[in-house]
C-alpha cells in the first residue's frame, strides 16, 4: 500500500474566492466563485480515493472533481495551484464520465491528456492526466538509453 501525504493548502488565484468546505487530510470540498459563477471542486489523493486501483498510482497523485463554472478555466487554474502547493505532485488527474466528450473536450483544453478508460464498481471514466513541466520533459524511451 502507498503511503499518502497529507492534502496540501491549495491557494486558488485567477480573481477566484474560495471556501473551504471541508479539509482532512487525504481529500477537501472547496466552494468557488466569481463574477456570479459559482463551482464545488473536491480535491483527493488518488491513491487514498476511488482511483487508488485503477492505474499504478503515486503518492502525491491529485484527482480533481469540478461541478459548475467553466471546466477548462478551472483545470488550468487548479493545476496551477496545485503543482504550486505540492511541488512533488507528478499527475493532477480529472476523471470525465466515459463517453462525456464535452468534458473530455474541456479537459483536453485545459492541458489534461487521455490516458485511459477504467471500470471502477459502479461507473466507467476517462481518465486524463495534467503532468508539470518536469514530469513531460522525461524521456519514456525505454529501449535507448539517455544521451546516446
Amino acid at each position: 500500500m502507498t503511503a499518502v501525504p497529507s492534502l496540501p493548502a491549495i491557494d486558488v488565484d485567477d480573481g477566484w474566492q474560495a471556501t473551504v468546505e471541508a479539509w482532512t487530510r487525504r481529500a477537501g470540498r472547496l466552494h468557488l466563485h466569481r463574477d456570479g459563477v459559482v463551482a464545488d471542486v473536491r480535491v483527493e489523493r488518488c491513491a487514498a480515493g476511488r482511483l487508488r486501483e485503477a492505474y499504478p498510482v503515486g503518492a502525491h497523485d491529485l484527482e480533481l472533481r469540478v461541478c459548475g463554472g467553466p471546466l477548462a478555466e478551472l483545470l488550468r487554474t487548479l493545476f496551477d495551484a496545485v503543482t504550486k502547493a505540492d511541488p512533488a505532485c507528478r499527475r493532477v488527474v480529472y476523471a470525465a464520465q466515459e463517453g462525456a466528450l464535452e468534458e473530455v473536450a474541456a479537459a483536453q483544453a485545459a492541458g489534461f491528456r487521455h490516458v485511459v478508460d477504467v471500470d471502477l464498481v459502479d461507473e466507467q471514466l476517462s481518465l486524463l492526466v495534467a503532468e508539470p513541466a518536469g514530469v513531460r520533459g522525461t524521456d519514456v524511451d525505454l529501449d535507448r538509453v539517455p544521451g546516446t
